[in-house]
């Protein structure tokens, strides 16, 4: 096979792909090459640690893109009921409207979280302490809006899997449609009262 040369976030791209279908374990090297175009040896230049080095830098541009692409609207300069409109509408063009999973959550879910904790329970701890923050912006106790920040996780990768299961991106937006209205009452009726 002749080997192709992609710029460095193309080839995080397709093995993200390649790991969102398969997984980390059914992520062979023979899959990866056939969806990449790239030889063994190429691989190895790129991803010296094999499978495991490219699952993490794909688990970091992810990370990072879920902060560039959702995340940076709640700490932004909008009052917390815009950035959280804003994050719930780049929610949804991120995971395609409940048709794209989510890696980071996939990997938890098979065992990977074994190979990459620190990344893993980092994101989603990360992403919980923004929305938290900004709700306690809008108002909220601490606690409380660690509680509701958890709650849209638990929404988003729920209403994630779910969707897959059924073979029905709706439930995944009915999902997160239901917390941004949660989210919008509640921060609306703080700035009534505040």
């Amino acid at each position: 096979m002749a080997s192709r040369s992609f710029d460095r976030s193309e080839l995080i791209a397709r093995l993200a792909d390649v790991f969102r279908h398969y997984g980390y374990e059914g992520a062979s090297l023979s899959r990866i090459t056939a969806a990449t175009g790239l030889g063994k040896g190429s691989l190895y230049y790129a991803f010296p640690g094999g499978k495991e080095e490219m699952a993490l830098a794909v688990l970091r541009a992810l990370d990072e893109a879920t902060t560039v692409d959702i995340l940076h609207h709640l700490g932004g300069d909008h009052p917390p009921l815009a950035a959280f409109g804003l994050m719930f509408e780049a929610m949804r063009r991120h995971f395609d409207e409940g048709r794209r999973i989510c890696l980071i959550g996939a990997f938890a879910l098979e065992g990977s979280h074994e190979r990459f904790p620190r990344l893993i329970s980092g994101h989603f701890i990360g992403w919980r302490d923004c929305m938290a923050d900004c709700l306690v912006r809008g108002g909220l106790k601490p606690a409380h809006a660690t509680r509701l920040a958890l709650d849209i996780l638990v929404a988003m990768e729920g209403g994630l899997v779910l969707a897959r299961g059924l073979d029905d991106p709706s439930v995944f937006m009915e999902a997160i449609a239901h917390q941004e209205a949660r989210i919008a009452a509640l921060l609306a009726a703080r700035q009534r009262t505040g």
